[in-house]
């Protein structure tokens, strides 16, 4: 065989082994760069001062520069957005640089100036509330892009409770007209992590099955952006969160705390609902491009 013919069949041989849609994407739902930390809420076991340590450390310690985003809280406009127990506790642990970052004006989110302190941040924090209102405030803006600059250059990306929902790609629990409604009026988070709702205070408020809700839709709500065949589901209780790195999270927090991950890939038309989802613990770790659990690792 001359040496033209074997190249052209190498050339052929390569393209069938790297042919559309067989050769999966380096990072499929976690991000490219950064950490994300997506906490449940805060509950009884008081968790949070040590999360919330965790997330400075992965900013870059007391070096940090982070920036805090309390707009969930309220829509009030004389609401003391100022007050933050965030705010105190980075303050507390030393972080040389904290700015509170707030508006619900959609055209001052939209300026330069507004955005300043997240173009040299190292860390953006979300607070608790409706994570409606995140959404109103600032997507589709700079300030969203420039959240996702944060992650660009390897910073870190925290919330809890709403701070945790608006990192999904899909907006659980985004009605303006109540917290219950899971397919609401608005439906796009900033989608930190592509492809997945996220749900908060789940085992504490006996939310274990609301996900469903989405993932199913059964009134047919979801905007057709949004490709419900491919949503991952991930329920996360109140003092536990989970850290996100590439396309594998680690759960984190009190002792024995529980994340539910729910993968419609895996149902059966006479899945119960009881088994529509597994439970991860406090130390497992899970890969989200695989879709499985990968073990128990404690001792980090």
């Amino acid at each position: 065989m001359n040496r033209s013919l074997s190249l052209i069949l190498l050339f052929a041989i390569s393209c069938i082994l790297t042919a559309p849609g067989e050769k999966p994407s380096p990072h499929v739902v976690g991000p490219k760069n950064g950490t994300l930390v997506i906490m449940g809420g805060g509950g009884r076991d008081q968790t949070f001062p040590q999360i919330f340590k965790e997330f400075v450390k992965l900013a870059g310690g007391k070096q940090a520069s982070i920036v805090i985003i309390p707009t969930a809280a309220s829509s009030d406009p004389n609401h003391n957005y100022r007050r933050s127990w965030s705010l105190e506790l980075a303050k507390q642990i030393g972080v040389a640089g904290v700015t509170i970052l707030h508006t619900h004006d959609r055209t001052e989110a939209d300026t330069e100036e507004f955005v300043k302190p997240l173009t040299t941040a190292t860390g953006v924090w979300f607070g608790g509330g409706r994570q409606w209102r995140f959404t109103k405030a600032y997507g589709g803006t700079r300030t969203e892009k420039e959240f996702h600059k944060v992650l660009e250059r390897g910073g870190a990306i925290g919330g809890s409770s709403a701070g945790a929902t608006i990192q999904g790609s899909f907006l659980a629990r985004g009605d303006t007209s109540g917290n219950t409604i899971m397919v609401g009026d608005v439906q796009r988070g900033f989608g930190f992590m592509k492809n997945t709702a996220i749900d908060q205070h789940v085992v504490a408020r006996g939310r274990n099955k609301d996900l469903l809700k989405v993932l199913e839709d059964p009134q047919k709500k979801m905007q057709k952006e949004f490709n419900r065949a491919e949503l991952l589901g991930i329920g996360i209780d109140e003092d536990v969160a989970i850290v996100v790195k590439g396309d594998q999270f680690k759960v984190i927090g009190k002792d024995n705390g529980e994340v539910l991950v729910f993968n419609p890939k895996s149902w059966k038309k006479n899945t119960p609902d009881e088994k529509k989802w597994i439970t991860l613990t406090t130390g497992q770790k899970y890969d989200l491009k695989t879709r499985k659990i990968l073990g128990n690792d404690k001792q980090d």
